[in-house]
């Protein structure tokens, strides 16, 4: 008689083995067995962005030996700084005057854009696509820790250094100390219980509803302030003179013109009245001056008809190497302009430009009509291909499932386009051209999120083919790369003289990610019967981020007091300083230096009950 085979856990770990498998454990097979590797299993799919590396590596270029796979990454090197070119192009074009334009039109000052509008953009993308992949990865508080910690320090530093600023008092330590609380908050709750609950999680998510409330009542009571200050001058005014009054309306005039500066944000001209000395140094300089944009300056053209040179200035919109720059360039800057040259054209076609520095504010009459439908037609497609796919397959194979959505739009959006082609004329933008900076946003926002994504991805293939231990990649590396899209747009607002919204926007980010992005997919982590442990989370930096978080928090706390809330270059170089000590801390655990601060196991003795 047979005898009957019967299963055990081995078995049915193995029957899950291409389901659970990492992927890039691949780098340890041989070269010729990797192909099949890939293909089997499933983590190879689920971890791509854009381009699927591995499948690419061992398939396709298959590569047989170590040089070859030097090669590879080199390439995927170049495509690295081509990211972070279309980056850096796409937030200094397009992210910065359409955050400008929109902030305006909803009567917001610098602090409140930076800590709303600027934060949530930077913020929101990568929450709904954790959601997405909240099955197929752990939620790690040190990664989220990392990248908070990179923004506040470093890019803050990195603003302070650039463009020495005077901050906003109150809002600046407001900002501090509740970041401070929400992130002594999570992780008081980690280590006490081990794991968030459903009320711990509502809680913080309250947290950050009532910070951004008060952001708002402050805001409010600004507006309030200067109304009850104007009228109060208005009645000295036409009241007859005396010394008592007279020092009362000076000092009502400097009142109001402190607050204006906090009323709503003005559009300044990028360019800089004075040239500053470019050499590193670590004396404060004097500020970048910036002038105000006459917003109805540049809306006309010298053009006589309706649609005159319609198709002309359609090409010279998305012309990608402008004649005058180019015949000044030298050797080295024509090459960049060549490098970037398909990275105009792309962006050009698919966002709409709105900045009231270009003549008639960037209106193209025919191009503008043209991304009306394109525009949205591809966010909606390329954005549920990516982000809301199944992620059983990669991205291109959903695109035809999903170009109905993009059709659906078109309903909409064709006949609002044909009304704005008969509605307006090249001479000058429409008196709705502010809303094309909606799109403006949305689009830039898009491109910069796809690439900071498409870099985490090629960071973390290059640790794991050279053996670099993921949980330092992770809180290193991959942490910066995440965040250098919030990097180079919160510069570049800088750079525009708008140095307190993106100051703002370095604290508001942060307080977002901890309070209601961790919270967030633990909370749907738990709801699909996933629990977080405070040892997956924190990890081997978890406890050294937050000692050096928090110790870095109350040194910008001290400072800004100290220095009357001058933002001054060395207080910048001090910030970036701190976040170079926890890279120091992590590469030293990382060698096996130092121990991890965290807890270790109770080792008990043998002997103790005989």
């Amino acid at each position: 008689m047979a005898t009957v085979y019967e299963e055990n856990d081995m078995d049915k770990e193995f029957a899950h083995f291409w389901s659970k498998v990492n992927c890039y454990t691949v780098v340890r097979f041989p070269y010729d067995d990797r192909c099949e590797f890939v293909r089997k299993a499933n983590s190879c799919v689920v971890g791509t962005n854009f381009l699927p590396y591995m499948q690419l590596m061992a398939c396709n270029f298959r590569c047989e030996n170590r040089f070859e796979e030097h090669v590879f990454v080199s390439l995927f090197m170049i495509l690295s700084f081509a990211l972070l070119l279309c980056m850096g192009l796409v937030a200094h074009i397009y992210y910065s005057p359409a955050l400008k334009v929109i902030s305006r039109m909803l009567h917001l000052n610098d602090h409140l854009a930076g800590v709303t509008i600027m934060a949530l953009c930077q913020t929101i993308p990568d929450l709904l696509f954790q959601i997405t992949i909240v099955n197929n990865r752990d939620c790690v508080f040190a990664n989220y820790a990392a990248s908070s910690m990179f923004e506040v320090m470093f890019t803050g530093g990195l603003i302070c250094y650039l463009t020495p600023f005077q901050m906003h008092s109150f809002n600046t330590v407001r900002d501090l100390l509740f970041l401070i609380f929400g992130l002594a908050l999570f992780e008081l709750q980690l280590f006490t219980d081990g794991e968030l609950s459903y009320f711990e999680s509502l809680g913080m998510i309250m947290v950050y509803v009532v910070y951004l409330i008060i952001n708002v009542i402050d805001f409010f009571l600004i507006k309030y302030t200067l109304k009850v200050l104007r009228r109060e001058l208005l009645e000295l005014n036409e009241m007859a003179d005396s010394p008592e009054r007279i020092a009362r309306r000076m000092h009502l005039t400097n009142e109001i013109n402190e607050l204006a500066k906090e009323e709503r944000v003005k559009i300044l001209k990028r360019r800089t009245t004075r040239t500053r000395q470019q050499n590193f140094t670590f004396m404060t300089q004097l500020p970048n001056e910036h002038e105000r944009v006459e917003i109805q300056k540049y809306r006309t053209s010298r053009y006589s008809r309706m649609n005159q040179h319609l198709f002309r200035e359609f090409l010279s919109a998305i012309k990608p190497i402008n004649a005058e720059d180019w015949s000044h360039a030298s050797m080295s800057l024509r090459a960049f302009y060549l490098a970037r040259a398909p990275i105009v054209v792309v962006c050009a076609i698919y966002i709409p430009l709105v900045n009231y520095e270009e003549p008639k504010n960037g209106w193209s009459k025919l191009l503008n009509c043209i991304q009306l439908f394109l525009n949205p037609a591809i966010t909606i497609v390329l954005g549920k291909s990516l982000i809301f796919r199944n992620r059983s397959q990669l991205w291109y194979k959903s695109v035809a499932g999903d170009f109905i959505y993009g059709v659906y739009s078109l309903v909409l959006t064709v006949p609002f386009a044909i009304f704005v082609f008969f509605h307006s004329d090249t001479r000058a933008p429409p008196k709705y051209h502010w809303i094309f900076s909606i799109l403006n946003l949305t689009g830039s926002v898009f491109i910069i999120f796809q690439c900071g994504t498409e870099l985490c991805v090629i960071f973390e293939m290059v640790g794991y083919i050279y053996g670099v231990s993921s949980q330092f990649m992770s809180v290193t590396v991959i942490a910066i790369a995440n965040s250098l899209g919030d990097l180079a747009t919160i510069i570049v607002m800088a750079l525009h003289g708008y140095e307190k919204m993106a100051y703002a926007a370095t604290l508001g980010s942060p307080l977002f990610v901890i309070l209601l992005h961790c919270s967030g997919v633990i909370v749907v982590k738990k709801a699909m019967g996933q629990n977080s442990s405070f040892r997956t989370m924190s990890g081997d930096y978890g406890g050294i981020l937050y000692i050096l978080f928090t110790m870095g928090l109350f040194m910008t706390l001290l400072w800004t007091t100290l220095l009357n809330f001058n933002a001054r270059r060395s207080v910048g170089i001090f910030s970036m300083s701190v976040f170079g000590l926890f890279i120091l801390y992590a590469t030293l655990i990382n060698k096996g230096i130092i121990s991890p601060f965290k807890h270790d196991g109770l080792v008990n003795d043998a002997f103790g009950n005989h």
